[in-house]
């Protein structure tokens, strides 16, 4: 290798480790993590996302209200929520709106939301997804 092969490459890493990394502040490591045991018999009696995601959702009277289209878990909370796409025609012009998960109730095979009807659902806040 050259002299001045050997002055390029070293110009080159140097230029490289100086405006190609960039900087990062200590970050303290966690020592320790908490785990929380969970009885099974539980969560048996919870539902799965998968299994309710796309699931047509019914008011008291037995009419379908809505669709359940996603679920939400925040970082801060504990309660899930059911994102319920209202009306619309294959997923267009729908209406969307929260409910909390608690709002839910399995009767039977139906996923229940007592009080609600169209209309009502209808009334709430529009939510859209964000980014």
């Amino acid at each position: 290798m050259t002299y001045r092969a050997i002055l390029l490459t070293t110009a080159f890493l140097a230029i490289g480790f100086a405006g190609g990394l960039p900087a990062r502040a200590e970050t303290p490591m966690p020592t320790t993590v908490t785990l929380t045991e969970v009885d099974p018999t539980v969560l048996a009696t919870g539902y799965r996302a998968s299994e309710i995601l796309k699931a047509d959702v019914y008011n008291d009277a037995g009419e379908k209200v809505g669709t359940i289209e996603d679920m939400i878990v925040t970082t801060s909370g504990t309660v899930p929520y059911a994102v319920v796409s209202v009306g619309g025609f294959l997923g267009m012009n729908a209406h969307h709106v929260v409910v909390a998960g608690s709002a839910l109730e399995l009767m039977g095979k139906k996923l229940t939301l007592h009080g609600a009807t169209k209309e009502s659902l209808k009334a709430l806040p529009n939510f859209t997804f964000g980014s």
